[in-house]
């Protein structure tokens, strides 16, 4: 985008698209409608109450139900346990030998942002600039994203498109993974703001890009401290300024600072430097974090883990390096929860991450509240979403098994209780090479 500050990222698309030839935008567009063309029809709005019976409800907060019902009205949970009543006009599903879980939530993702890395034009992840605090990513998320019903039917119901490439990329917002506008999907906008902790490997540039974060929160004080006094006398006068409007929700404490920082010696400097701000922040990243665990308990830090499957970064270390740091952090009393991988194609997968951390010692329990109820804690949207209780949105699943086991198969998936199509590009494509092996058959 360009250097003047728009507010909305889409803008991007546009500026992008009248420069290019028109024979390439014929490509691109002819290329983009095809996809466009198999995306998922969202559900429509929940008309009576349904109610799913005999199945074990993992309510995640308030333990496991066997056997149990749950009864949701208006996208709303109203009823939840055993041998309660059954409104006489409810839809009833029979889930008798299956498992209700409430939805995944994948915390940190570049889903709805793009949709093709190798081409510009479906990509809208970062802004000109080094300071970006008023960026909103859900006004440049596509609701008609292929991504979106392969996450959705894996039982990701819930993510967090973010922007970055800049020191402070913008805000961050809650979606749900099926609505017809980012309107109609945004469950909660502005939920945090995006600081992505610079690098120490030069210190000269380290040096220059930590003097333009901490110039900016300087500049966001003054500017708080100009527009309360302009509201308190009528005679002075302070025009709005939209970054630093933007800022005012995380001077306040409102809403925290997801700062991304890659090894220790950047965890460290984020922290020393967000207290001294008086910022609330949660640590978002997957490495070194066993180093500053204490710390990180004791100064009641929350983490993001970024990823729990990958490799060593430095030579010496083990293979199991990243996959450790889960269990790591809980023995050490770290609040946390798990995001997984940050690719918009590898959304519907959180459920691998945190199964990989079990494997490696994490208790399930808490691995499967990693990826819905402390994540929604987290992230400021556990009134929501996250657990399955009376008065939260009806955003659940039907499985046949385990949720985190990779074979277990999602079979109903409902977001604020309507019953989304259980239908994706990749099951198009199976029926589709499926049918054409079954043609060339001898």
């Amino acid at each position: 985008m360009h250097s003047n500050k728009i507010n909305n990222m889409r803008a991007n698309k546009i500026i992008s698209f009248s420069i290019l030839p028109p024979s390439f935008i014929f490509v691109i567009s002819l290329l983009l409608s095809s996809f466009n063309g198999l995306a998922q029809t969202p559900a429509p709005h929940q008309e009576s109450p349904i109610a799913i019976t005999g199945g074990t409800i993992h309510t995640i907060t308030q333990g496991v139900i066997a056997e149990g019902t749950i009864i949701f009205k208006d996208g709303l949970i109203t009823d939840i346990g055993k041998d309660i009543p059954i409104p006489a006009d409810a839809e009833v599903i029979d889930a008798t030998g299956k498992h209700i879980y409430p939805g995944f939530i994948q915390g940190r993702s570049t889903i709805g942002l793009m949709e093709i890395a190798r081409i510009q034009e479906s990509t809208d992840l970062q802004e000109t600039g080094h300071i970006n605090p008023n960026i909103r990513a859900q006004v440049a998320f596509h609701p008609v994203s292929e991504h979106l019903p392969v996450a959705a039917v894996h039982g990701v119901t819930t993510v967090v498109p973010t922007p970055r490439g800049s020191i402070i990329a913008g805000m961050p917002a809650a979606m749900m993974t099926d609505g017809w506008t980012w309107e109609q999907m945004t469950l909660r906008e502005g939920i945090g703001m995006i600081i992505e902790w610079p690098s120490l490997g030069d210190q000269e540039a380290y040096k220059k890009q930590t003097a333009l974060l901490q110039d900016a929160f300087d500049r966001a004080r003054r500017y708080k401290t100009a527009r309360q006094a302009a509201a308190e006398n009528p005679e002075l006068q302070q025009p709005m300024d939209v970054r630093w409007e933007a800022m005012i929700p995380v001077l306040n404490g409102e809403i925290p600072v997801f700062i991304s920082a890659g090894e220790v010696r950047q965890i460290q400097a984020s922290i020393a430097w967000a207290e001294k701000e008086g910022l609330r922040m949660v640590l978002a990243g997957n490495r070194d974090l066993d180093l500053v665990a204490d710390q990180l308990a004791e100064k009641d830090i929350p983490v993001m883990i970024t990823g729990v499957i990958s490799g060593p970064t430095r030579n010496w270390e083990g293979y199991d390096e990243g996959y450790k740091i889960p269990l790591k952090l809980y023995e050490a009393g770290v609040d946390f929860f798990i995001a997984g991988d940050a690719g918009a194609a590898s959304t519907y997968r959180i459920h691998h991450h945190a199964a990989s951390a079990v494997a490696f010692g994490l208790p399930e329990e808490k691995a499967l509240s990693a990826i819905t109820a402390d994540a929604a804690r987290i992230l400021g949207i556990d009134d929501m979403v996250g657990s399955l209780e009376p008065g939260k949105h009806a955003t659940l699943m039907i499985t046949n098994g385990n949720a985190l086991e990779m074979w277990t198969k999602k079979e109903q998936v409902f977001i604020q209780g309507r019953k989304i199509e259980m239908l994706d590009k990749h099951k198009r494509l199976y029926k589709h090479y499926k049918e054409k092996h079954k043609q060339h058959q001898p």
